[in-house]
């Protein structure tokens, strides 16, 4: 199989999809960042070229209550490697680099070293060997600078080295720090100049630069430390300057950004790369296997990862208080981007879900589609009782049933037909819920549903349920005392 081929054709959608789905995407959304206490989240998705939802939940500095705004700038982290690798390929296309010459070809400091042999390819397909931080990578809790070329250079002289060549895939921040010397020694310009004239301002990427900068500076979002446990309360981490690091991890942008960003690799696309070139960096270079299981996959500058049969390329990235996750599907053009500011954010997790949310919208089983004449939303919502919350959505022209709280949204999902105005029923199937039983609404005064029997157990609107809880308990309580008296 190509790269250019899906894994399943029945996941190919449309726009109208993906906006239909939009309200059940948002709230999953705005469920897990309070759920999960993350300060804030920033998405956006993105189908062919329409942005079809851009968000910004919870907020820029939880310390100070500041909101968080779709155009707060994010530390982007390894998400940098992509736009590395990117103009590497832009390089090669040119003649000016060669993805099998050695790396003193272009950093000639290293020329009587252990990595003079590494190539270009090795680098970015992190298979050189190279260690991955240093032998004091402090830097990165900030309790020093991060290096500078000398120190970089001084580095890879000493302790590059740690495995052969091809040895092991070794994933190394050093090796594509050493990547942005290639991009200098072969363009004439330093990286940060290269990737602006030849990524960010191709684009019109007006929030995306390689490096922190200090002129922008209260346009970042805070990033945000830990949770040590569950009572622990958060505190608000500086930016600082990753010098000679930029292309291993400098990089800044937004959520709405990387969605332009991500559709520059769709196949067919040529703002930045020929499809040649696409297919070299998103071709499996790396199957990454460990303790008898494959952990991984990697191309040339982006990771490879397959959710319900949708073969994606992209990265995520790691920066103290930032934690980000970019999916890109080159072949039916969807770009997903979650970024959150704080240290252990979900945006792995939440951009997973946002993508099987948009898979269980495409897959559209025949049989269940809402009426034309019946407005499907009057019966959406979340609906909590005491044994948890049950999301009720409109995905692909159906209403189906999912545990918001869950990590993955689709793990056990329900599909539901529209039997009359009042009710709903959960369609046959083998199942451990309530296959095949009634979903019964009633409605207040203002049309809104106020209490939901779901196969016979009453749910209220979340709100209304947090209202009544305390009562509901207490008054259990009191019939229990009086069936023991």
């Amino acid at each position: 199989m190509t790269t250019t081929q899906r894994m399943d054709a029945a996941l190919s959608y449309d726009v109208e999809t993906a906006r239909e789905a939009v309200p059940a995407l948002l709230s999953w959304l705005d469920y897990q960042r309070r759920y999960l206490r993350t300060p804030g989240v920033q998405a956006a998705i993105r189908v062919g070229d329409e942005l079809v939802l851009s968000t910004a939940l919870g907020h820029s500095d939880e310390v100070a209550g500041t909101p968080l705004r779709t155009d707060h700038l994010f530390r982007i982290a390894s998400h940098s490697k992509t736009f590395t690798a990117t103009s590497i390929l832009q390089l090669v296309e040119q003649g000016k680099v060669r993805l099998d010459d050695p790396i003193d070809t272009y950093v000639p400091e290293l020329a009587d070293t252990a990595l003079a042999p590494v190539t270009v390819r090795e680098l970015l397909g992190h298979q050189a060997g190279v260690i991955r931080d240093g032998v004091d990578k402090d830097y990165w809790q900030l309790m020093d600078p991060f290096p500078d070329r000398a120190a970089l250079i001084e580095l890879c002289r000493v302790n590059g080295q740690v495995f052969e060549r091809n040895e092991h895939f070794k994933y190394t921040n050093i090796g594509y720090s050493l990547l942005g010397l290639v991009i200098e020694s072969a363009s004439g310009s330093s990286y940060g100049d290269y990737v602006a004239a030849n990524i960010v301002e191709r684009l019109g990427l007006a929030n995306t630069g390689a490096e922190w900068d200090h002129r922008r500076a209260s346009e970042y979002a805070g990033g945000h430390t830990g949770l040590l446990d569950g009572t622990d309360v958060r505190e608000v981490i500086p930016h600082v300057d990753t010098r000679a690091m930029a292309a291993a991890t400098g990089f800044y942008s937004t959520a709405e950004d990387l969605t332009v960003y991500g559709a520059a690799h769709y196949f067919g696309a040529d703002q930045l790369l020929g499809d040649a070139s696409k297919r070299l960096v998103q071709r499996d270079e790396s199957l990454v296997n460990a303790h008898g299981r494959e952990i991984g996959r990697y191309g040339l500058g982006m990771d490879i990862v397959t959710i319900g049969g949708r073969r994606l390329v992209g990265h995520s990235g790691g920066y103290p208080g930032h934690i980000t996750r970019t999916f890109i599907d080159p072949v039916d053009q969807l770009v997903v981007s979650v970024l959150t500011n704080c240290i252990g954010g979900p945006a792995g997790t939440l951009a997973t879900g946002l993508v099987k949310l948009l898979n269980l919208a495409a897959e559209a089983p025949q049989g269940t589609q809402v009426p034309s004449d019946v407005d499907a939303t009057r019966f959406c919502g979340n609906f909590a009782n005491l044994m948890g919350v049950i999301s009720i959505a409109l995905l692909g022209g159906r209403l189906v049933a999912f545990f918001p709280a869950a990590p993955d949204p689709v793990d056990s999902y329900e599909e539901l037909q529209v039997i009359d105005e009042n009710t709903l029923a959960v369609v046959p199937t083998a199942g451990f819920g309530s296959i095949g039983e009634k979903v019964e609404y009633t409605w207040d005064a203002d049309g809104q549903p106020s209490v939901v029997r779901y196969g016979g157990s009453s749910r209220w609107p979340l709100d209304a349920f947090r209202a009544r809880r305390t009562a509901q308990l207490a008054e259990a309580d009191v019939h229990e005392r009086a069936r023991r008296s």
